[in-house]
Order: structure tokens, then sequence, then C-alpha cells
């Protein structure tokens, strides 16, 4: 198990460019097994996650073309199903909770499709009802073996038709979506997620020859299409990446820019750090974020203390919770941090108030943090990640902290962060590798 040495205190400066966005590439790199032909994915994070996914795809029968460090093609001409009875495919699949994205290209083009349980963070149940529900309707035969964990899927012929999900779930309407463009008639998703990744999933596939319209709002309508065909798609930079950045700069008083960051794609990002009082300034299509000795969080109209929450796009993804709760920290005010949809999400606060910070956990979906004001700063220790994103939060209160501080298990961040030690070391972190 790798572990971070991290040296707090340091002040960082300089430009970052954000990977390519960890969710979207789980999606988009599905889609080539709806077609023969050869598919072209530009900007590809080189993450743990990204990485075992394509390495999936080519024990599948994928033929995989690196073409340099972030672009690679795709050609999905001889894919083998029978490596979904293998026990290789049930220890890889079950070991990465992006595999899900396969069983919905293989159900549109082959009628069937085998999964095992997958895994992925701890953050709480994450169900899979919805992809499920929305396959059945579909046309699709669902079996749950409980002896061996698989999911079994038989869809000989899909065809069109309205549902109403029961959740905006992404990867829910993602995997529906890469089933219903090769379905007969016509699929109208209400309840959709339109989150921007989804959206550039759904722009793909059209250029692909996909029938897809109503993409951004949450009521898609797919016209099923016989064939599909090749295609070059670039993924965007990763908002996750660009917020745990914003909130890094202001916990460590540093001056950085955020290059090329698709500022229009973003959301409600920008203004949530806002509320945070951090001075971020939008210059064309980067970001940037001055030294701050201070920054004091808003409050309500009327005077009450600051919520914030998330909720489903185009709210304010749950994602960055974390790192907004780490940022509050050193604020001066009072927020109240709401996580609406993982129960286990907030689990790592007690590790930050073993470092000074005063935070009440209220119970498993809210935090209250008392913001310091530098009044105090938080001193280093040693901590576990539980999972991708509190384990950048950690990482960004260890290099704030005083001391010394070691993070252990960051094969977790490594699943959604790319080389972020040595970058973060290229700006003035005192970052070391164990």
């Amino acid at each position: 198990m790798a572990s971070f040495e991290v040296k707090g205190g340091f002040s960082l400066n300089g430009e970052i460019t954000p990977q390519g966005a960890k969710n979207e590439a789980l999606e988009v790199l599905c889609a080539p097994l709806l077609t023969a032909e050869p598919v072209i994915i530009r900007n590809i994070p080189q993450i743990r996650d990204v990485l075992k996914l394509i390495e999936l795809l080519q024990d599948l029968g994928v033929k995989v073309d690196k073409l340099n460090d972030n672009d690679y093609k795709f050609e999905a001409k001889n894919v083998k199903l029978d490596f979904l009875e293998s026990e290789e495919f049930k220890q890889k699949g079950g070991a990465l909770r992006g595999s899900v994205m396969i069983m919905g290209p293989l159900l549109g083009r082959f009628g069937k499709a085998k999964m095992p349980k997958p895994g992925g963070d701890k953050i709480g149940r994450r169900r899979m009802d919805t992809h499920f529900i929305g396959f059945e309707k579909l046309g699709a035969k669902f079996n749950y073996d409980t002896s061996n964990s698989f999911f079994e899927i038989d869809a000989s012929k899909l065809k069109g038709c309205y549902m109403l999900l029961d959740e905006a779930s992404v990867t829910g309407t993602a995997n529906i979506v890469l089933a219903a463009v090769l379905a007969e008639g016509k699929t109208t998703i209400y309840n959709a997620a339109c989150e921007p990744y989804l959206q550039q999933l759904c722009n793909m596939l059209n250029r692909m020859g996909a029938k897809i319209s109503g993409i951004g709002s949450n009521l898609i309508t797919i016209e099923g299409v016989k064939e599909l065909h090749g295609t070059e798609h670039s993924i965007l930079p990763d908002m996750i990446e660009i917020g745990s950045f914003i909130g890094m700069a202001a916990m460590t008083k540093s001056e950085i820019t955020i290059k090329n960051a698709r500022v229009d794609m973003l959301g409600q990002i920008p203004d949530v750090f806002r509320k945070l009082g951090i001075k971020l300034q939008i210059l064309g299509d980067d970001i940037y974020i001055p030294k701050q000795e201070q920054y004091q969080l808003e409050t309500f109209i009327d005077g009450s203390s600051l919520t914030i929450a998330d909720a489903p796009w185009p709210g304010f993804t749950p994602d960055l919770i974390s790192i907004v709760l780490v940022t509050a920290i050193q604020a001066k005010g009072t927020v109240l941090i709401h996580q609406k949809m993982f129960e286990s999400r907030l689990f790592f606060v007690d590790k930050l108030i073993e470092m000074g910070a005063q935070i009440i956990l209220c119970d498993p979906h809210r935090a209250t943090v008392i913001g310091m004001n530098r009044a105090n700063n938080l001193r280093g220790i040693t901590m576990t990640s539980p999972d991708i994103r509190a384990g950048v939060a950690l990482l960004i209160a260890a290099m704030s902290a005083d001391g010394t501080s070691i993070i252990h298990n960051i094969e977790q961040i490594d699943r959604g962060y790319q080389f972020i030690d040595t970058r973060l070391n290229n700006l003035g972190a005192k970052i070391r590798r164990l």
C-alpha cells in the first residue's frame, strides 16, 4: 500500500492544466463497443480506474492503439463475449465500478451481457436498480445470481419505450442511452441525468450515427438506428479536479491559474467557491485564483449561516462536497455542509478534527464547519484515505497544516487524479510518494 508524506505550510504558484474528466471517460470509453469501426478518443486521463477499464476492453477483444499519452484508438471488430464467463472477468470487473458501463453497449449490439457486482468507493449504498429497470423496460430479462454475485441480462431484441427513471442517475442514464441507440423504435427517458459528461456522450453517439434529441435536458428522446460508425471525440477537463485546485489554492494561500478549464461547462462550481469567499477570476477559459490571507463565508440574505448542499445537475456536484468542507476550515464564518447522496462520504471528518479543525458531524449526511479564520493552523497527523474525494480533501488539509502528515492508501487518490504529487510539486508543494 503506497503512502504520501506531505510537508505542510508551503504556498503554490504557477499554472496547472486539469486532466481529462474521469467520469466522462468511464462513459465514452464504452461507446466503441457499439461499432466495428475505429473510434478515436482524446484527452483520456492516465488514472487507475480509466486504465483498468481500457485493459478490460482489451480483454473483451477490443483492439486498442495508444496514439500518445492521452489519445487512443479503439476498434471493437472482434468482441469476445466468452470472456464474460471467465473468472478473470469476475475479478477485474468486480474491482472496478466503471465496468458497469459495458452492459449498455453489449446489450444494444449483441443482445446479452453479464456483470459481476462492481466495486468502487466505499461511500455508502450505490444501487444498480436504475440501470436494470431501464434495461428491463427496453425488453431485457434480468437475473441476479446470489451464489456468485453475477448480474445476467438477456436482450435478444430491445424495443424502444417510454420510461420515467426513479432517480436521475448519471451512469444509469448513460447505460440506458448506450443500449437504446440500437434498439428498435423510439425511447423516451424522463428524469434523465443531464450532466455535461452525459451531454458529451450523447453528442459523441450522434456523430456515430445515433439520433438523440433533448441533450442537456431531463427528457431525452432516442430514435433507434440499425448501426453506428466510427468517430473522434475529445473529453472535457475534469470539473472535480478544477474544484479541488480552487479549494487547495485558498487553503494554502496560493496563487495559481487553472488553464483551459472549459468554464462554460462548470455550472455552479465557480459560484459555490465564491460563496466561501474565494476571489477567483475568469480570464477567457482560464481560472485565476489570487493569494488570499483570509476569505469570509457568505451568509444568506436574512443573515443566517450558509448551507451548501449537493444536488443532481445543474445542482452542485456531490464529488466536490468533501473539497468544500475542507476549504471552509480556514474561512471566517460558519457553514452547514449537507451531503445528500451518500451516507458514508463525510466519515473522513474525524481525521480533520484530529488535525485541529472545528467541525461538528451532525449525522451521516450533515456537518457544520466553524471556520477558524487562520487563527490556528491544522497540525500534521497520520491518516488513511477512505475514497477518492476524501483522499484529496485530506491531501489539501495536509498541505495547509503545520508539520508533516502521512496519508496511507493513496491508491484511492490515484484512481481519480493523474500524477497529482508530481503536478503539485511542480507548483511548490512538498509531497513524497512512499
